[in-house]
């Protein structure tokens, strides 16, 4: 991002932070806590696939953060929404939707059609 804003990658973060309050990193990882609430919340996922599809390479590291932005670990914050009867999306459609490349019927061209 810095290269792209034409900054050394310091005077970004600086800049970044002075406009946003944190670093793109913590930004960065807020975001990816926020994603894995609402999959917590919606989809039939294990907390270790959650980890993966939202950035995290360690589910420690995933746990710890969650837990230090949430307040909860990421299993009691799923049993606390699953308590309240939200609905849960399965797993292969999150998995297929967030899919890079995959094909849907409103990217793909329509077929021609031969008119009388």
């Amino acid at each position: 991002m810095a290269r792209a804003a034409g900054f050394s990658r310091y005077h970004f973060a600086r800049g970044f932070r002075a406009a946003y309050g944190e670093t793109p990193g913590q930004y960065l990882t807020r975001r990816r806590v926020e994603r894995a609430q609402d999959l917590l919340r919606s989809a039939n996922l294990t907390v270790t696939e959650i980890c993966y599809l939202v950035g995290f390479s360690s589910l420690g590291s995933f746990s710890a953060r969650f837990s230090e932005l949430v307040g909860a670990s990421p299993t009691a914050y799923r049993t606390v929404h699953a308590e309240r009867g939200a609905p849960r999306v399965p797993g292969c459609f999150v998995m297929a939707w967030g899919r890079p490349g995959a094909t849907t019927a409103s990217t793909e061209k329509p077929a021609a059609v031969e008119r009388p």
